[in-house]
């Protein structure tokens, strides 16, 4: 194998503005193409809208509760404390890798052009799925706002034939509206992103006083199994009903992602991933408990079936609740808007180093409106073609949207590890001297950088195991068809083979983009 050039170091940066960028981003070996128009606002709103709680937790309260009781409620400050380890990870990243498709990127520079290169390769899919998973959302809510949104009458179940087809359609629309925005520009999408993301908050803000106001008990409901469980005989449950936070908090990197749209982006991008999912955390864990503390009933089985929205029905009121259910639809668009222009800025950033299919068209950017087009396009036809699947086929979309969470931590693995082999190595090696745009120093763990990484990647491949395990309640509850007992194993297992041949296509072009490192960090691996 040959040798992994080390990390480049950051140049001591003091200046702020738009050449200083331009001239950070050229360390790397790239010319800036995207325009950068991003502030910290917008940058926060682009994490917070592809966790985007009042979108997740509406969808996936029910799962939860189902498996696993009000206790349930648990799970969520676990996989939120696993997941800040990683995010704190990423935000030393983001401080001295300042690059779009961070992923790829931090992983390939962190290991070789392998392990970086499969990163981004599983990313992609993983965001391609998610555009489409969040998008079949609006089908659940936009019917039970209007009747009119059922396009194609009869029962607007998303399990049944009618609810299969309408759900496609209004997500292929929505995916269709995402896609514009992403080719008008990032400005555009910023400016819609960060308006969602403001009425999201205020959303969550809402649900969680009005339901406080509404509640029943008290706040001790969430050591109540619910009949699931007790002692050791609970933790089953527990690991399941874990899945439905593990589904919910992913993507606050895409700070990361939008760094070379971003102002300042050493200064900015880690606080602005932390931000997205202290946020989110704390947001979604006051939703959770003041749902158990209102809802009208833990035992009528509603809870477990209709979730959320029928605490929300039944505290507020047909016009409150329809109220909260529009906001939850505006969390829904900027949620797939937010999801689909990360998944574009990995293609790209993949593109521009030659190691895709079709990756001369893939990588142009358009002088007019300093974003990349094409990407967008392919990752919006990617997700509407992944809806069509749940035509007639509902089960299998099912599984295939949770199979792509699995793939999403296998992606932030491919960080972390390789990041601790490197901190095992000296990493950062002195690039805490350096300066962000601003003057201030980097963001650094500092002592603490080893723990947190320790952490972050035990707690990845634990959830990886929990995510992928071939559990028929999960991936195939009515027991017809064996291969979705065990999808998750096939569909990774085949993502991974189908990878390996692109990859043997463009193997020397991967190894032929570290050329793009500066000289003295290839000449300092070579040394290492």
């Amino acid at each position: 194998m040959s040798p992994t050039p080390a990390p480049p170091a950051p140049p001591p940066v003091a200046m702020t503005g738009p050449g200083t960028d331009a001239a950070d981003l050229r360390t790397f070996g790239y010319e800036p193409e995207l325009r950068r128009s991003i502030g910290s606002y917008a940058s926060f709103a682009a994490g917070f809208s592809f966790v985007s709680i009042l979108t997740t937790v509406f969808q996936l309260f029910a799962f939860g509760f189902s498996f696993g009781g009000p206790a349930f409620f648990w799970t969520w400050p676990l996989v939120f404390a696993g997941q800040f380890m990683v995010a704190l990870t990423f935000a030393e990243l983001a401080a001295r890798y300042p690059i779009s498709g961070c992923i790829y990127q931090w992983s390939r520079r962190l290991s070789n052009s392998a392990v970086g290169w499969f990163a981004g390769w599983v990313m992609i899919i993983a965001q391609t799925v998610t555009v489409a998973a969040a998008a079949i959302a609006l089908q659940v809510v936009l019917p039970s706002i209007w009747s009119g949104f059922q396009l194609v009458g009869g029962d607007p179940s998303l399990t049944s034939p009618t609810g299969a087809t309408n759900a496609v359609i209004l997500g292929s629309i929505l995916i269709g509206l995402t896609t514009l925005v992403n080719v008008i520009g990032v400005r555009l999408m910023a400016i819609i992103n960060s308006t969602g993301v403001t009425l999201e908050i205020i959303g969550v803000v809402a649900v969680v006083v009005l339901l406080l106001v509404n509640a029943e008990r008290g706040p001790a409901v969430v050591f109540d199994t619910g009949g699931t469980g007790s002692g050791f005989g609970y933790v089953g449950a527990f690991l399941v009903s874990a899945l439905m936070a593990a589904y919910v908090v992913v993507g606050f990197d895409s700070a990361g992602e939008l760094s070379e749209e971003t102002r300042d982006p050493r200064h900015t991008a880690p606080r602005t991933i932390l931000r997205a999912l202290a946020a989110s955390g704390i947001g979604g864990g006051l939703m959770l408990l003041v749902a158990l503390m209102a809802a009208p009933s833990l035992t009528d089985g509603r809870l477990a079936t209709e979730g959320l929205p029928y605490v929300l029905m039944s505290r507020l009121g047909e016009t409150g609740g329809r109220i909260l259910l529009i906001d939850v639809a505006i969390a829904i668009v900027v949620c797939t808007l937010a999801i689909q222009t990360a998944g574009s800025r990995m293609v790209f950033s993949m593109a521009r180093d030659g190691v895709l299919p079709f990756s001369a068209a893939l990588r142009k950017v358009s002088p007019r409106t300093g974003a990349p087009a094409l990407p967008a396009i392919v990752v919006g036809v990617g997700a509407a073609a992944v809806l069509l699947v749940n035509i007639g086929q509902a089960a299998l979309f099912t599984a295939l949207t949770s199979v792509c969470i699995v793939m999403l931590y296998m992606a932030y693995a491919l960080v972390t590890v390789p990041l601790l082999v490197r901190r095992l190595k000296g990493w950062p090696r002195g690039e805490d001297a350096a300066a962000t745009e601003r003057g201030g120093r980097l963001f650094s763990l500092g002592r603490w950088g080893m723990a947190v990484n320790v952490l972050a990647v035990v707690y990845g491949i634990g959830m990886i195991l929990n995510l992928g395990w071939p559990r028929q309640e999960v991936y195939d509850p009515s027991g017809e068809h064996w291969y979705l007992h065990y999808f998750s194993l096939l569909f990774v297992g085949g993502s991974l083979v189908v990878g390996a041949l692109v990859y043997q296509r463009y193997r020397a072009r991967t190894s032929g983009s570290l050329l793009r490192l500066p000289v003295a960090a290839v000449a300092e691996g070579e040394a290492a």
